[in-house]
């Protein structure tokens, strides 16, 4: 599913004239598509308490529509006309010939009455601002938009749906208002806006919704950002041969744990294995084998020489490189630490010893080992997947965390690019850029997967996938997807408090059948 900006949008709406369909039949469409999810969000409209917030422009007749729906099926809806509308607005005198009560604040300037409505109302919809506008909140709309963030925060029970984007919202930034309202939920038109997955707007919007209206999907094709699906990630699992040994799913080597983070090792090298991989080896410092083989029984263990106890020597590196020969992924950097003699083993096995390396995966402190080494972009001649978080990412390229969070799409895409690897920047909506310029937006959004070893799963499941001949892009996408749409069932069946790293490895393998079988 595309993700457009504001001037893509508006450039198929123009077209979709050549196709038949006007202005006018998109605003139904889009109203009535509206209406349909709050129907599916609520099972019932019936006893839906609605009040429409409508502004003076599309936005606002799109929310007349709706609104029109809404009362047709049952549920008791008040409209605000909070701007002017054109005297000839049809939509609007649909609303008034069903009786639907409007109370005009356009007129008088007072947002008082407004007050009422929010108090008795179980949902608010959002329709004073969309797409159309970029300047700042003032006047009258400032003030209904505060007032009903103030009313928001007293009635935890009210829920706010912003219809395409929450008003004041820059769709193509994700720049906000001051009085841009905290949506529970955002139910985007057409095709979902860059700005719903860019902060701080992606804290306003809440969980994204895209209501299909009738544009034809050739009029977005050029474009090369997308929202994946489950039919996205259902298209590029393969079928498993019955005819099969471990060879034929791949050997993952994984170079991760240390001293702190045994954990780490485990929860990456779990996450190949439940991605499918045939072979694990986990390489670790010597006196971290016993504890491990007590927990992680499917992989092979290499045994490293320790500089001291728990950290692996520089002098492994020979011996990792020996083990490497057969293997289809190097994974490099969950929990290994930053220890000056780890920092020198890594360099080694990356840039100074003989022989070529199979593709990487690196995650975590191999991403903090690099970030360390000079114009590592340059020296860095294999083919990898970096998966950095904000923090990791701000090491990498020298900018702000507050910079990268602001511009998550551009920042990723533009790092592909420019080093010429698969670039996957964890998150809140993971953006994974490859260095061809495509990119990938995940579609999840859960506080549950902010907690420590997630990511290790990640990496884990990425190289898992890159082991059984996935690209590198498809491997990150794969990754991304399997990860998050796991994290969703464990979100559905625990809450998103409590959830750990470990809660996810038995849940991927589920979701890789219920994708594959679509």
């Amino acid at each position: 599913m595309k993700i457009v900006t504001v001037a893509q949008m508006q450039k198929a709406e123009r077209e979709c004239a050549s196709y038949g369909i006007s202005l006018a039949q998109l605003m139904e469409n889009a109203g009535k598509a509206v209406a349909e999810e709050i129907r599916r969000l609520y099972g019932s409209v019936e006893k839906l308490n609605l009040t429409v917030l409508v502004g003076p422009g599309n936005n606002g007749g799109d929310g007349l529509v709706a609104a029109r729906y809404l009362h047709d099926w049952g549920a008791r809806v008040n409209v605000v006309l909070c701007g002017r509308r054109p005297p000839e607005d049809l939509n609007l005198a649909l609303v008034r010939q069903r009786g639907i009560n409007c109370l005009d604040v356009s007129l008088t300037g007072d947002p008082a009455p407004v007050q009422s409505l929010f108090e008795q109302s179980s949902a608010i919809l959002d329709a004073v601002f969309g797409t159309g506008t970029s300047r700042p909140l003032s006047g009258l709309y400032a003030d209904i938009l505060t007032s009903l963030n103030q009313i928001r925060e007293k009635r935890t029970g009210l829920k706010i749906i912003a219809l395409d984007l929450p008003s004041g919202l820059n769709a193509d930034t994700g720049a906000v208002d001051a009085a841009t309202p905290y949506a529970d939920y955002t139910i985007t038109l057409g095709f979902p806006k860059i700005g719903l997955f860019n902060l701080p707007g992606s804290e306003r919007a809440g969980k994204i919704r895209v209501a299909d209206i009738g544009i034809p999907g050739k009029l977005v094709e050029y474009i090369n950002l997308e929202l994946l699906t489950d039919d996205d990630i259902g298209k590029l699992l393969p079928r498993r041969p019955l005819i099969s040994h471990k060879g034929t799913f791949g050997k993952v080597l994984a170079i991760t744990g240390s001293l702190n983070y045994p954990g780490a090792a485990f929860l990456a090298c779990s996450g190949t294995i439940r991605a499918g991989a045939g072979l694990t080896t986990l390489a670790i410092a010597r006196s971290l084998l016993p504890v491990l083989a007590t927990k992680l029984n499917e992989v092979v263990y290499l045994p490293l020489p320790e500089s001291s106890t728990g950290i692996a020597s520089a002098s492994a590196a020979d011996q990792i490189r020996a083990a490497l020969s057969g293997q289809d992924v190097l994974l490099v950097g969950c929990g290994i630490g930053q220890h000056p003699e780890t920092a020198l083993l890594f360099k080694k096995i990356l840039f100074e010893t003989g022989g070529r390396l199979p593709p990487l995966v690196l995650d975590a402190d191999g991403l903090n080992l690099l970030a360390k080494i000079p114009d590592w972009q340059v020296k860095l001649k294999y083919s990898a997947v970096l998966t950095p978080h904000a923090g990791e990412m701000a090491r990498l390229t020298g900018k702000p965390i507050e910079e990268i969070q602001k511009n998550r799409i551009g920042i990723a895409s533009e790092a592909a690019k420019v080093w010429q690897q698969t670039v996957v920047l964890k998150g809140a909506y993971t953006v994974i850029a490859g260095p061809d310029g495509q990119i990938r937006v995940s579609p999840f959004a859960n506080p549950g997967l902010a907690s420590a070893g997630t990511g290790d799963v990640l990496a884990g499941t990425i190289a898992g996938l890159l082991a059984q001949g996935f690209t590198p892009s498809a491997a990150a996408i794969c990754g991304v997807y399997l990860h998050g749409k796991a994290g969703e069932i464990i979100k559905d069946r625990l809450g998103d408090t409590g959830m750990v790293a470990s809660d996810l490895l038995p849940v991927l393998p589920a979701v890789i059948k219920d994708l594959r079988i679509g």
